[in-house]
């Protein structure tokens, strides 16, 4: 390179001060090696960037061009011996988090905005799972932390918080209107109407859980959109109850009062690959999920 990053540096620093004083000053430097590197700079453009008037230095209209270029080439630099100082104290350059679809999302993200502000140039890949989609990400290595309702053989794990799951059905469906007049819902009065369930992530042993002695069974990817067909009257589901507090409360949604008691608690956890191989980002993160779902829950 004919210009180095030490020269860009300097004349970006002139047109941000506006004066090679200035610029010595911020760059602890003397005016003089200040004005020799911009001298030298200048012998390898084809036009001055720079155009002295009076004691300001103002920059030209090719110097522009060239100050935005410069401006990201330092940024860029900046970052790269960052990124060095981070894999020399053996920070990750990624993790992978295996995250069941049962958790709320609020102290996840909580967590991950601990990680961002002390590690922000690690990556983090999310793995929405559900079942055993959560234990091949653990058991294959996928990812590196995964919170789970259930806890694959061999890995230890932290408790993170109890979630209840309800069945419920829309204020308009006929199990809606059979709890009410009954004041309960039978198994055989499930097992005529349509359940709306979650489909297993995983790909080589799909699980089911819960009841499922509906005849009817319509399948999503994804809560959101299995409350959504709920909502609409499509069919009743077990669904947790942190993410249907709001339609409860307003009664678009109908706690459906089970016999016998169809009331489930499932215990979500924190699992890592491996705490004492595991590096600093993870480590953090890993704390950070622990104290968000404490507050929480408290």
């Amino acid at each position: 390179m004919k210009i180095t990053l030490e020269q860009w540096l300097t004349f970006k620093t002139v047109v941000d001060e506006g004066s090679y004083a200035k610029a010595a000053e911020v760059l602890n430097k003397s005016q003089s090696s200040v004005s020799y590197g911009m001298q030298q700079m200048a012998q390898h453009l084809a036009s001055p960037v720079l155009e002295q008037q009076g004691r300001k230095a103002v920059i030209t209209a090719a110097g522009q061009t060239l100050y935005r270029h410069a401006d990201e080439l330092l940024k860029h630099a900046l970052t790269m011996e960052r990124i060095a100082e981070d894999m020399a104290a053996g920070v990750e350059d990624s993790i992978t988090i295996a995250l069941d679809a049962l958790a709320p999302r609020s102290p996840v993200f909580e967590a991950l905005q601990v990680l961002a502000q002390k590690y922000p140039r690690t990556r983090v890949k999310i793995l929405e799972t559900t079942l055993s989609g959560t234990d091949e990400a653990l058991l294959s290595g996928a990812a590196h932390i995964a919170i789970t309702a259930k806890i694959p053989p061999g890995f230890l794990a932290d408790p993170l918080m109890q979630v209840k799951m309800y069945a419920v059905a829309s204020a308009g469906h006929t199990l809606a209107a059979l709890n009410q007049k009954n004041g309960v819902v039978t198994e055989a009065d499930l097992s005529t109407a349509r359940q709306i369930v979650i489909r297993d992530t995983g790909q080589k042993r799909e699980q089911d859980a819960g009841w499922l002695g509906a005849h009817q069974r319509w399948t999503f990817s994804h809560f959101a959109t299995s409350i959504h067909a709920v909502e609409m009257g499509l069919g009743f589901a077990f669904l947790p109850e942190h993410f249907i507090v709001q339609q409860l409360q307003s009664g678009q949604l109908v706690k459906l009062a089970l016999n016998p008691n169809g009331e489930r608690h499932l215990s979500l956890s924190l699992v890592q690959v491996s705490h004492y191989a595991s590096g600093p980002a993870a480590k953090t993160v890993a704390n950070a999920l622990k104290e968000s779902f404490k507050r929480a829950t408290n």
